[in-house]
């Protein structure tokens, strides 16, 4: 039974969201000047719908931005076969490039609304889901409450809930169990997730594993692999993936110390936001580094020290270019990227000492020695030069990790098991 005095808590959030709720055109504004909303969508954000409804049953998916997005298209994809249509939103402008580019025949992409009644209603009463499906951790309070006035059912899926997360929600124990009390199910990572997530209020809790482990490689285009192969040649490599803040600094004193050792080094930066692209190459530029720009469409040259691969969708690419990747997040305290990408087409990984975001995965890779781990810049360069400098251990570095995630996969069949009562229930409930 929900907690009274969570009910009470949740039931303001959403009421002060109707308050609110004539200012949000404002801060729809604010946002597209600053580049984070599409100023051609921007209706989306306030529930207006920019596609009919499919006819038949339709399953809503929501995923935070590009990695939970990326790691639920082969979900998608059971799905539409399982007869549905299927509304992915997502709530960056990054992820919507994505989700254009990746999302197969039967979804499709619209913006999150924002999570305030007036725009979630008309959302709710344009769609109509049969099912609502939330992506690790991605749960709004008023959209949760909308869902559940409508008998809506609710699931988690590749459902994640770190120890600092589960402490904060800890704090309003009330408020925390008449939200999570709502889900219909929450299909876990790893059992300490489940453990977390049932304590919070979940009745139905059930490890499934995480679904990054079983969707497809990144792609690239072949002949651009070839041509940007044939461009950087022979040198030695070295890639700064999905960095944030203050990790593209750290990378360019990792170049000015490795360079010692590694004489024509070329660094790959690919930053987690690549709209940060112009103010991450002025600040290399400002540190004497000779910097070509993947989305001015450079090509890195003989005198290119850092290559700065600020474009969406190009990990797959860069992760077959480059043999050794540091996984960013992990210095710069932001919980870490996620390492199963690159492990998987054959980077050797390194990372820094914060992962809580894909805790099991590193301590897994780390086990198997298939990772290296470091905690500084100093760490990071001797990393580097040691992974070049041994060609057969980095070698035996990448196998170990690529078994890893091979002994981890399964999760997709699992969920979908977990889903086929609520999803029939869908399919049914539509055909009345």
């Amino acid at each position: 039974m929900s907690d009274r005095f969570g009910d009470a808590v949740l039931a303001a959030y959403r009421g002060l969201g109707r308050v609110l709720a004539p200012a949000l055109p404002l801060l729809l504004a604010r946002r597209t000047r600053a580049g984070k909303e599409d100023p051609t969508r921007r209706g989306e954000r306030l529930g207006r719908p920019a596609k009919p409804r499919p006819r038949g049953p339709l399953v809503w998916v929501h995923a935070a931005s590009v990695g939970e997005t990326v790691s639920v298209l082969a979900l998608v994809e059971r799905l539409i076969a399982a007869g549905t249509a299927v509304l992915v939103t997502t709530g960056t402008v990054t992820s919507a490039a994505i989700a254009a580019q990746r999302l197969p025949a039967g979804a499709f992409h619209q913006f999150v609304p924002f999570d305030v009644a007036p725009h979630l209603g008309r959302f709710l009463d344009h769609w109509r889901p049969g099912l609502a499906i939330f992506v690790e951790s991605e749960m709004w309070p008023t959209t949760v409450l909308e869902l559940a006035d409508r008998a809506i059912p609710q699931v988690l899926v590749n459902a994640r809930l770190s120890e600092r997360s589960a402490r904060r929600w800890g704090l309003v124990g009330g408020t925390a169990r008449a939200l999570f009390g709502r889900l219909a199910a929450a299909l876990a990572q790893s059992p300490g997730d489940g453990a977390r997530l049932a304590a919070l209020g979940v009745g139905d809790v059930r490890v499934v594993g995480n679904l990054k482990y079983d969707g497809p490689p990144l792609g690239a285009d072949p002949a651009e692999q070839a041509r940007l192969a044939a461009a950087i040649g022979a040198r030695p490599t070295w890639l700064a993936a999905s960095t944030h803040p203050g990790e593209e600094a750290i990378a360019a004193q990792v170049h000015a110390a490795a360079a010692v050792h590694l004489p024509g080094l070329l660094t790959v930066i690919a930053p987690r936001h690549p709209v940060r692209g112009d103010e991450i190459r002025r600040e290399l530029a400002g540190r004497g580094l000779t910097v070509a720009s993947r989305s001015q469409g450079e090509t890195p040259t003989a005198a290119t020290d850092v290559f700065l691969a600020d474009t969406i969708g190009e990990m797959g690419l860069l992760y077959r270019l480059v043999p050794i990747a540091f996984v960013g997040g992990s210095l710069a305290d932001k919980g870490g990227q996620n390492p199963i990408e690159p492990a998987r087409l054959g980077c050797a990984v390194i990372h820094g000492p914060s992962t809580r975001n894909f805790a099991d995965v590193y301590r897994d890779l780390d086990a198997a020695g298939g990772a290296t781990a470091i905690t500084d810049a100093a760490g990071l360069a001797a990393a580097v030069v040691a992974a070049h400098g041994a060609p057969d251990d980095r070698a035996a570095t990448v196998e170990r990790a690529r078994a890893v995630v091979a002994a981890a996969t399964g999760a997709l069949d699992r969920t979908m098991a977990a889903l086929a009562a609520p999803l029939a229930a869908a399919l049914a409930k539509d055909r009345e």
